[in-house]
């Protein structure tokens, strides 16, 4: 019986695509549908081009209310019975409330080498620190940010010249390596951290 993955997006959801295509017929997990807060995320158009099944849920009318945000969230994913999140550029921090529940069965790709640089900005930041090499890591999401055992990471050189944009560009190819390498490990039982 294969896992039942709902993969969270904002936006483009090019990690979402690289999980969806990764999951074939020997994957032990299966994308069950793709959920946004945002109705016009390019990852949203994709996934429904797909055949595949989405919910947005606009965090928007909440304003601050995040639990009543993520309450809605919660119900719409009732029907598809989730063994596992993936969270694929999700930029909304989910609370304690909302994360909990899904402790050890949700999992985030972040965009540096963790515990450096939780949060927004990371290239720009590991540039301005003089790092030598960044990336990027995959983790089980806890109530903290970015925080939560690490299941994979992947380096990248920093080169003379890089701007957060071209740093960027290369952690990304990295990202679409690690994140099916390591849910397809993980949903196969081994979480065991895999370093690219």
């Amino acid at each position: 019986m294969k896992k039942r993955v709902g993969i969270f997006v904002s936006g483009g959801g090019s990690n979402m695509r690289a999980l969806v295509e990764d999951m074939d017929a020997t994957h032990p997990a299966a994308p069950v549908v793709v959920v946004s807060n945002n109705e016009n995320a390019g990852g949203i158009t994709w996934a429904q081009e797909a055949g595949l099944a989405t919910v947005v849920v606009d965090h928007r009318p909440y304003g601050r209310d995040r639990a009543a945000f993520e309450g809605a969230i919660n119900e719409a994913l009732l029907p598809y019975d989730l063994d596992l999140i993936c969270l694929a550029g999700f930029m909304r921090v989910l609370t304690a409330g909302f994360v909990t529940p899904w402790r050890g069965r949700m999992l985030n790709i972040h965009p540096s080498l963790l515990p450096k640089y939780r949060g927004l900005h990371t290239h720009t930041r590991a540039l301005e620190a003089g790092e030598t090499e960044h990336g990027c890591t995959v983790h089980l999401v806890t109530p903290e940010l970015d925080d939560g055992p690490i299941l994979g990471q992947a380096r990248v050189p920093v080169e003379e010249g890089d701007t957060p944009d071209t740093l960027a560009a290369r952690v990304l190819v990295q990202e679409h390596k690690l994140y099916p390498a390591v849910l397809r490990r993980f949903t196969a039982g081994d979480s065991t951290p895999l370093m690219l």
